[in-house]
């Protein structure tokens, strides 16, 4: 039992926490770290240092500019933490430290956007989503802050409509390295619509596939009101008329798939309730789905008029005879020539 008792004792002792307790774990020794990034302008021991307790907060170097990364040998930062009171500092083989300074990125798709929505809505221009943007002068993308809004402050917009050119400056508030930066930006700026545009030729009658059509943004100016801007609007209609290759769509341009050709044979269906029957005919008209067109019944010599309901078919509604009124044998004759069996 006292053998127990003294192993269970010695383990006791080796545990870390009775370790902490008796004050017999040495503090972490300080290591180097191999890549950092910070937000500030200047560096830290912290930064640079695991471990490196009450005098992590004491800067030793500037950061690079925003955005940007540099690197800082081993021996350098030992030599400038050892003047703080670092003896001793683990490197773990690295020999130079990545610095990385944060920011915020404003691209120029960013700033084209800023632009258009300071433009938006001056003198005549649209909305911003309408508005296309070229800057001139080589616009460059912009680093802030990285604590600042992505925003800026338009404070001066100028926008000529005759010559579409654009003169905007923007600020950016609370920002030190906005103060260097040149922030007014001049160039062109046009309206422009969604176009549905050809991309080949298409002959009359000629359905449109979805591979044939490709949406772009063109200037407003160039474009009638009436232009097609998607792709449902066109795909499955047919070209009411031989149209281009780069052509923008219009809906005069197209019309339902005719699926009945004038002069073509056709089955006429006559259709009453229980009975349906089928006759060879022939199309006096062109037309599509859902058209009245007048059809020849090959049998009878007579012309009628039917509704196309589908590829070289035409239906021809029958007309019941009404119910004899009070008693009356007498019946009502039907409008459509009646069907006989060939």
């Amino acid at each position: 039992m006292l053998r127990i008792a003294l192993a269970l004792f010695y383990v006791a002792l080796s545990t870390p926490a009775l370790a902490q307790i008796t004050g017999s774990l040495p503090p972490a020794t300080p290591s180097l770290k191999r890549e950092i990034s910070v937000a500030s302008d200047l560096v830290r021991i912290g930064d640079l240092i695991d471990n490196a307790g009450e005098r992590a907060r004491v800067p030793i170097f500037r950061s690079p500019d925003l955005g940007q990364t540099g690197t800082v040998s081993a021996e350098r930062v030992i030599e400038a933490v050892r003047a703080h009171g670092f003896t001793v500092v683990e490197t773990s083989g690295v020999s130079e430290v990545a610095v990385t300074r944060l920011s915020r990125l404003i691209s120029v798709k960013d700033l084209e956007a800023q632009i258009a929505a300071a433009l938006a809505g001056q003198s005549g221009l649209g909305e911003a989503k309408d508005i296309s943007v070229v800057i001139e002068r080589d616009a460059r993308p912009l680093h802030l802050e990285s604590s600042l809004p992505a925003e800026l402050k338009p404070t001066r917009v100028f926008y000529d409509p005759r010559s579409a050119r654009f003169d905007v400056t923007f600020e950016a508030p609370g920002s030190v390295a906005a103060r260097r930066l040149p922030l007014r930006y001049v160039g062109t700026a046009i309206e422009t619509r969604e176009a549905a545009m050809l991309m080949r030729p298409l002959n009359r009658s000629e359905v449109v596939k979805a591979s044939d059509i490709v949406i772009e943004r063109r200037p407003k100016a160039e474009l009638r009101n009436d232009v097609v801007s998607t792709s449902e609007a066109a795909v499955g209609l047919a070209a009411r008329r031989p149209l281009a290759a780069g052509e923008p769509l219009r809906p005069g341009d197209l019309m339902k798939p005719e699926l009945v050709q004038r002069n073509e044979a056709v089955t006429l269906v006559y259709q009453a309730p229980g009975l349906v029957l089928t006759i060879r005919g022939k199309a006096l008209e062109s037309g599509a789905q859902g058209d009245a067109i007048n059809v020849l019944n090959l049998q009878s010599k007579r012309t009628l008029q039917g509704t196309v309901s589908g590829a070289g078919e035409v239906t021809i509604a029958a007309i019941m005879p009404r119910a004899a009124a009070q008693g009356s044998a007498a019946p009502s004759q039907p409008a459509a020539d009646p069907p006989r069996s060939e």
